[in-house]
Order: structure tokens, then sequence, then C-alpha cells
């Protein structure tokens, strides 16, 4: 055997003894390297190969496989910058007698190796664990984002301003919630220049929330509220816990449960429209199939969840026309959502059938109460090549009197599978030059629409552009005339319909003709599915999942109230 594996033999044994091997000397006359040293904080790095004592108190204890293996210390001295250190020590095999040492505030005399893992400092293959006893528990107060990060990298740190919940995708399947500080952020190209924040996106100020473990799956899922889920924009106060990076990211490891407050809590039902103003809503359901086990349902107990929590998001619309976006493209998917809705809230809907619906997987729908509007001609597709899901335009007149409109129900094509070559993401998603050649197509299919009639007709266009408000074929229905309602009607930091990588934005869109517009008598983004978790869906566990409007797609409803002026 040689030297180096009797050395390696020798120090596990000695671990699994408890520590046996600690000098007889007290732990303030122990010679030691600094933990400072040891970290390359505030003074130059030292990683000798050798075996040496590091002195430093526990600030987390994250032990075992179900945690991170290992546990935090701080050094007893400040390091030459006056700022504390902190390390990591990698420990995935102790006694009894030393895991019951390892609790925060506990000053230890530690013997082992310096090492690191994926660039990061720490101490590893212990040797002996002394009890120093009771040590003094610092918290370093910062504001987030640090200048530089790195240097507090296993320090016990405070965030006192308030931090935000910006991102929950990743809590079900890792534990941790994405944060930015005092707001969300947003899709830089979620608005035109000039009419949002300086720093949508919140550039490099992204920090997770972690749970002291990188296991998958934890159960239960952590930082939930009583309603079982954690919302994107609830507030985050008095966040105190172990700063690292780990998996590309910055992170803390809280050693206090975090503070949450209810600043974005769930919405209630829409109120319905005042007097005689008719609601047109845009929804986009997420793929409502009764072909199982193609994009939607995969069972048939999916589909009845997934039904019912559809069918309880467009109750609580109160709408007089509907968009309904990604349903199936065949006959019977909305006549069943329609008849369904129909029965749920008895009142009398109508799918506005007419013209070619394509041979995508899926299309857009129509549907209007007949007790509140009447049609005014047929529905019509513009069924050119150019769209993937031919928009149906149909006419109404209310009921009550007024001036009658059309709604064209779009979905352009998606900003996922990026060709190649050629349409690529040049920063609005792949497939941008072509979502700019339907919004000409739409703009060009109207006007003429509108030309060809007995009475030139204002349109909406309702529905998913696959677009962000500051986008080419957004600024391309600008450039003819169109009116961005939730652009005009809503304040930059509710302009939102759907949050992809921590980041929210709206594609989903109410577009007006001049003449609409000014017939507005409000404007509702109904915050529902967004920022809800996403484990929250018909197809997820099914002890999370509830017969609620809430998280009943991925997209948030959106409607425009239109006074029903003569």
């Amino acid at each position: 055997m040689t030297g180096a594996k009797i050395s390696r033999s020798l120090a596990l044994a000695l671990l699994l003894a408890g520590g046996a091997a600690a000098a007889d000397e007290s732990c303030a006359s122990a010679q030691t390297t600094a933990v400072h040293e040891v970290a390359g904080q505030g003074a130059e790095r030292q990683a000798p190969e050798e075996t040496i004592r590091v002195h430093g108190v526990v600030t987390g204890a994250f032990l075992g496989e179900d945690g991170l293996d290992g546990f935090f210390i701080q050094g007893t001295e400040p390091a030459p910058d006056d700022k504390p250190a902190g390390l990591f020590v990698y420990a995935p095999e102790l006694t009894s007698d030393q895991r019951a040492l390892i609790e925060p505030g506990r000053e230890l005399l530690l013997t082992g190796r310096a090492g690191e893992h994926r660039g990061r400092p720490q101490l590893e293959w212990l040797e002996a664990v002394r009890d120093c006893g009771d040590g003094e528990l610092v918290q370093h107060p910062v504001a987030w984002p640090v200048a530089e990060p790195q240097r507090l990298e296993g320090v016990l740190v405070r965030i006192l301003p308030p931090m935000v919940v910006t991102g929950n995708y990743e809590l079900p399947r890792h534990g941790t919630l994405k944060l930015t500080p005092e707001r969300r952020a947003f899709r830089p190209t979620n608005f035109l220049p000039g009419h949002g924040p300086d720093d949508p996106a919140l550039a490099g100020a992204r920090l997770l929330l972690d749970d002291g473990s990188y296991r998958s799956r934890p159960d239960p899922i952590p930082y939930l509220d009583e309603e079982g889920t954690r919302r994107v924009g609830t507030q985050v106060t008095d966040l105190t816990g172990v700063l690292t990076r780990a998996f590309g990211a910055w992170r803390l490891h809280p050693t206090e449960p975090p503070e949450f407050e209810s600043a974005n809590p769930r919405p209630g039902p829409l109120p319905p429209p005042e007097g005689e103003a008719v609601r047109v809503a845009a929804f986009n359901v997420e793929n409502y199939f009764l072909t199982l086990g193609e994009r939607g349902a995969a069972s048939e107990q999916e589909l009845q969840r997934q039904r019912a929590k559809l069918l309880a998001a467009a109750e609580s619309l109160h709408a007089d026309v509907l968009v309904l976006v990604e349903m199936e493209n065949r006959r019977d998917a909305p006549e069943d959502f329609i008849e369904r809705l129909a029965a749920a809230t008895d009142q009398p809907w109508r799918l506005a059938r007419g013209g070619e619906t394509g041979s995508d997987a899926i299309k857009v729908s129509l549907a209007y109460r007949e007790d509140r509007l009447e049609r005014v001609g047929e529905t019509v597709r513009d069924a050119r090549r150019v769209h993937h899901r031919p928009p149906p335009l149909a006419a109404f007149r209310p009921h009550g009197g007024g001036e009658p409109f059309a709604v064209a129900g779009i979905h352009f094509k998606s900003k996922t599978g990026c060709p190649e070559s050629g349409d690529v993401d040049r920063g609005q998603g792949c497939w941008n030059q072509r979502r700019t050649e339907q919004a000409e197509a739409l703009a060009e299919y109207l006007q003429r629409w509108r030309e060809e009639r007995d009475e030139a007709l204002p349109v909406l266009i309702a529905g998913d552009l696959n677009t962000y408000g500051g986008e080419d074929p957004a600024r391309t229905l600008a450039a003819a005339g169109k009116v961005d309602l939730l652009s005009g009607h809503l304040p930059w930091s509710e302009r939102y319909t759907y949050v992809f990588r921590g980041e929210s934005g709206y594609l989903d869109h109410l577009q007006a003709h001049p003449a609409l517009a000014e017939r507005v008598a409000a404007v509702h983004r109904h915050p529902i599915n967004a920022d809800e978790p996403r484990f929250l869906e018909f197809d997820g566990d099914p002890r999370h999942v509830r017969d609620d409007a809430y998280r009943s797609s991925d997209h948030d409803p959106i409607a425009v109230d239109l006074e029903a002026a003569e």
C-alpha cells in the first residue's frame, strides 16, 4: 500500500472514531489556518495539500444526502478586508457524536484537507472535529445584488431590502424560487423604448432561494403558502442564510425560515361589465384536446381535471365573446367545451363557425353569448399559407343596441422549434420574421375585409401573438394603425400574461382599430395562471391539483369592455 493510501485510510479511520486524534491543547492555543486563507477571501488563497486545522463557527448545517452532505463555517476573525470569511465543509461521513456537534452557533476546531469542488474552495476529508463551545453567530447585512458576490461565498448573510419571487418553475423539481430585488424581472423586449423600466430584466440581480438540499423532487414541496401555492410577485423579507454558487447560479440556503408577504394574492373572478358594455376575452387554453395522449390530457382523469379548471377560468371572465386559443383542430373539441360552458353558466353560448381551420394540430375558436350579441354576416378565416392557424373573423351587434364591431382571433407561430439557420433567434425568439409576416398579412386582410363591406366595421385583434410588446410583429401592427390596449391602459408593472425563465411579459394581445379603441371602458388582465407554479396544472400531482381556475393554463386571460355606443 502506498503512503498516500495509508494516509487516506488513516484519515477515514480517525473520522469514524470521532476525531480521537485531536490535539490535547485548547482550541484557543491550537495552530490553525485562517478560514479566509483557505477560502481566498480578502487574501491570497492558501491551498496546501497537507492536513490543516481550521477554527470556525458553524453557520448552517445541511448534513446527509438529503442536504448538501456538509455544513458551513465562518472564521472566528475577520479577513484582512474586515469582512467575514466563510467556507463549506464537505462531510459525508460523520459519527453520531460528531453530527451532534454540527449545529449553528457551535465553535469547532476542524482537521482536514483544503480542496475545491467545481471551483468552490472547501474543507474535505475531515480527520477530527473538536468542540470549542458556543461561538458568536455573525450575520453580514447586504443589499442584493452585491458588486462582488464571490467575496461573500460561504458567508452567513442577511438580505435587508425585500426580494420578490420572479420565477417558481423549479420549485417542485429542485425546491428553489428565483428572486430579484424589489420587483419581478421582465422580458427585455416586453416594452418599447421609454415605455418600461430602465433595466426590465434586472440583469445580474437573480438569486435562487434554495432549500438546503440538492435532491430532486422534494416532498413536501417547500415554501408553499396555506393555499398550496407560491405566486410570482410574492415578497420575501428577513432573508437570512448562507450565500453560495452552484450549478451556474448564486443561491441562498436559508438558516432561518424566510418570511413571505402576499404582495400578489390570488384574484377572484372579474366583475361583470358595467352597464351595456360588451366584454371580449381572449384565453390560451393550453391544448384542450379530446384526443388523449396528444398535446393535452394523457388520460380521461386528466381531461376531467383540465375541463374543470378551464371551465372555472372561463366562467370567471364574465365574457360575451371568447377567443379560445389552442383548441384541438377537430370539430368536436370546441363544441365539447362550449356546450359544457353553457351548462356550467346557464348561458346560451354558441360557436361562431366558418372558414377552413388549416392543417395545424391546434386552432383558434370564437364563441359568443346569443342572449347578448347577434352575428352580423358569416365567420371567415384568412387561410393563406403564411398563417399556421388561420385566424377567424366574425362581426357582432349588441342586442341592447349600439354599433357593431368585429373580432379577429389570432395565434401566431410560437418561439419554439428553432431552425438551424434562417429565421433563428436574433433577440426576439426564433420565427420572428415569420410572425412579422403574419402581422403584415393580418393587417392587410382586415383592411381588405373592411373595404369590401357595406359598413366598415372596426376590428379587435385578440389572442396570442407569441410576441412581446416591443417586438417587430407588435410594431408592425402599430404601423398599420392598431392600438395596443394593454400598453395603453395598464401600467408597465402589470403588462404580463406569461412567465418564462423568471421573466414576465405579455404574449397575449388586444389590438384595436382606433375607432374601437375610443369605445374602451376597461381593460382587464386576469392573473390566475402565469404567476402560479406549474405543478398545479391538470397533469400535475393529483395531491396538489384543484378543480379551480388557478393554473388552468400557462397564459393569463385578458379582456376588454367596449361601450355599446350608438
